[in-house]
């Protein structure tokens, strides 16, 4: 259920970037902010460098992934985590600031959990708790908070 949750509360703070525009007040509800710009990637290869800055190099791969359906992690146990994300033009949904976080917060709720955790790290507190505080850190607070403020009012557990 909290899996439903979180991807829905994230649809809806995409929505918010997607049609509040970036430097005008949007209404988050309740709470206005002005949104951050939010990063758009061409290519595989620019999603990778954004993970080395974001992570450090070498934390995570970026590939490819077969179809537009979605993005995801893969924790490589045993070898380097993945984040595989659609390539292409059906793709470009997927090519965007907020999908890629996403995905690197899973590796960051793993990596501080500890493998004992992966329940929690795939969409738990943990993972949102880090999805918040990478966008805070890396987009600015006023994307962190509009995250938080909609988990929550989504009824999303946040560590």
């Amino acid at each position: 259920m909290q899996r439903a949750a979180v991807y829905r509360a994230e649809e809806m703070v995409r929505g918010l970037f997607d049609h509040g525009g970036v430097g005008r007040s949007v209404d988050v509800l309740g709470v206005p902010l002005t949104l951050p710009p939010e990063a758009r990637f061409a290519s595989v290869e620019s999603v990778q460098r954004y993970a080395d800055r974001v992570l450090g190099p070498g934390e995570v791969r970026v590939r490819a992934r077969r179809g537009a359906s979605g993005a995801h992690y893969e924790s490589g146990t045993g070898r380097t985590p993945v984040v595989a994300v659609p390539a292409g033009r059906d793709g470009a949904w997927a090519l965007r600031e907020l999908v890629v976080l996403h995905e690197l917060a899973h590796h960051v709720a793993l990596s501080a959990a500890g493998p004992g955790s992966a329940d929690d790290a795939a969409h738990g507190p943990s993972f949102t708790a880090a999805f918040v505080e990478l966008a805070t850190r890396v987009m600015g607070p006023e994307a962190g908070l509009a995250l938080r403020i909609v988990y929550t009012e989504s009824g999303v557990a946040v560590g």
